[in-house]
């Protein structure tokens, strides 16, 4: 349930006009195709074996892409399949579709896509490929469609510099038996082409992060829940410190939230690291409070100066 609060929330934040430039007859197409894709959607999730699900999303992805090819389809909410997440740009300039599907307990993979809006209404789609079981180093791959490292994203931020956008997906993965994982994830475009992770994090020593990774990624117990998103006020990401509860940090699946907060801030074309955001550890259930908005009083590490 988590993971289908987290797609509702996201949904709602990035709906853009929708089902305005479509015909009644397109409508009409889609929404057959939808109600077929509802009824899937379900199974990939709640399917009682895991060949009833696999089936069940072979025949979903077959279905969605034929509804894709609708013209206009971009503007089409597909609102009643609510397993996928289903995000627009902030810049309305393409939508990506994500979903998990859970082959046993310890196996769990991510299917997506990315819609691409085009002058004539025409599908350019960019099928999204898990490939996160056979990668060494997920947060130093930086890859395309076909070497995603596959996620659920509930939240885009977009963000510039130099002329170029950066876009930022907040990502849920329900990793294994023992541990879920959360990810900031940047999108960015390459010749029109999509491009996984970008080494624009700057993270100070000493921290126990490294600097210039790809990606960020958190690991913590299955039945943990800590913070991570994009405080509108604060202009920041924000997501809560982890601590192993058995004083073992290389044991992922011990990793829990102990209250306090940390974030990212968007300076100089990077996400920069601040330590700590919030005045004091939160008790949990209580929220934390803000301490007043200054930059010059964040504890932030200044990327380093780029090399001639």
């Amino acid at each position: 349930m988590k993971l289908f609060s987290l797609i509702i929330l996201g949904f709602l934040l990035h709906a853009p006009g929708i089902a305005q430039r479509l015909s009644k007859q397109d409508i009409s197409l889609i929404q057959k195709k939808e109600d077929s894709l509802k009824g899937l959607s379900f199974k990939i999730i709640k399917g009682v074996n895991p060949v009833d699900r696999l089936n069940a999303d072979s025949i979903f992805t077959r279905v969605f892409v034929r509804a894709l090819k609708t013209k206009n389809s971009f503007y089409y909410p597909f609102d009643s399949i609510y397993t996928v997440s289903k995000l627009y740009a902030p810049d309305s300039s393409f939508r990506i579709y994500t979903w998990q599907m859970v082959i046993n307990e310890n196996v769990i993979r991510q299917h997506g896509a990315i819609q691409m809006k085009t002058a004539d209404g025409s599908l350019k789609l960019f099928p999204l490929i898990d490939k996160s079981d056979i990668t060494t180093n997920m947060a130093d791959t930086i890859a395309n469609n076909f070497g995603w490292m596959g996620a659920v994203y509930y939240r885009i931020i977009e963000t510039k510099a130099q002329g170029k956008s950066f876009f930022t997906l907040l990502g849920y993965d329900e990793n294994n038996i023992r541990s879920n994982k959360k990810v900031i994830e940047v999108l960015t475009f390459n010749n029109d082409q999509p491009v996984f992770g970008a080494r624009q994090f700057s993270i100070a020593s000493g921290f126990g992060y490294k600097n210039n990774m790809a990606r960020f990624i958190m690991e913590f117990k299955k039945d943990a829940s800590p913070r991570l998103t994009y405080d509108n006020e604060l202009n920041m990401i924000v997501f809560e410190h982890l601590v192993s509860e058995s004083n073992q940090p290389n044991k992922k699946w011990t990793m829990i939230g102990d209250g306090d907060y940390e974030g990212f801030k968007w300076m100089d074309g990077r996400w920069v690291y601040v330590n700590k955001i919030f005045s004091e550890v939160t008790p949990e259930g209580k929220a934390p409070t803000p301490l007043p908005l200054d930059d010059s009083k964040l504890n932030t590490q200044p990327p380093p100066p780029s090399k001639p």
